[in-house]
């Protein structure tokens, strides 16, 4: 199936789109503390959704039940808010998606509560600075195996694992469009990026082994050796020069 290409109108679109995605994710995720509910935090990022006029790209998304998707310490991904409390020194996945106008902005980050053990810190970094690699290679005429490599040498060179189960992908007028991007890959493979293609880049990084499960839920991917798992996402533009990451976020969020 071929990549889609944005116009420029629709490159603008889906600036507006992603700018409101991050500027959610930044309210929601200052509201994270030590006693606060999974469910109170995604009903809180579904009224800041409310108030920007925008709605949920997850919400009833292939059924998915919640407005974000909120994952704690070994959840990976698709965690869904309910009655879990957040506890001080948990590290909580914020996955938002949001829709204007038809265009979708996704972008994700971990937080870390309060002081967390220096290993599951060092997680936290090393995933964030794969995807802040990844990103360098999202440029015009690279094949997307180079990116998808960049990410898989990076997590291996520092002792973790990638997450093969689940993946980036392109976004735009769906959540969900080609191609796909693995956080794994070979060099000089896939597809030539182009300008005007949008990925969602999201290295999911488990500190231990890469496998995953799927909770009774249907939904929540935990690690399956229990041990804790880092995730980072940004909509990046491929453009005629450098990179244009569309979820920019000025703030690091971490309490």
């Amino acid at each position: 199936m071929a990549i889609p290409i944005k116009s420029s109108s629709e490159i603008e679109k889906m600036r507006l789109a992603c700018r409101i995605a991050s500027h959610v994710l930044e309210q929601t995720g200052a509201l994270i503390h030590p006693g606060i509910t999974t469910g109170e935090i995604d009903r809180a990022a579904a009224a800041f959704m409310r108030d920007a006029k925008v709605r949920s790209a997850f919400l009833n998304y292939r059924g998915f039940p919640g407005n974000i998707c909120i994952s704690v310490n070994d959840e990976v991904v698709h965690g869904i808010g309910g009655a879990r409390r957040v506890q001080y020194g948990d590290i909580v996945k914020l996955d938002i998606g949001v829709i204007l106008n038809g265009w979708v902005g996704d972008t994700a980050t971990t937080i870390p509560v309060g002081v967390i053990d220096p290993p599951v810190q060092r997680l936290l970094q090393v995933t964030e600075d794969a995807l802040a690699l990844a990103i360098t290679f999202a440029t015009e005429g690279r094949r997307l195996g180079d990116l998808c490599s960049a990410i898989e040498d990076e997590i291996l060179a520092n002792g973790y694992s990638v997450v093969r189960e689940f993946v980036g992908h392109g976004v735009g007028r769906k959540l969900h469009e080609e191609p796909q991007v693995p956080n794994f890959g070979r060099k000089g493979t896939g597809p030539r990026l182009k300008a005007g293609m949008v990925l969602a880049i999201e290295p999911m990084v488990n500190m231990g082994l890469g496998g995953v499960k799927i909770l009774s839920d249907g939904w929540t991917v935990v690690t399956a050796d229990g041990k804790p798992s880092a995730h980072f996402e940004h909509s990046v533009l491929i453009t005629k020069g450098p990179p244009e990451i569309l979820t920019w976020r000025e703030k690091t969020l971490s309490r």
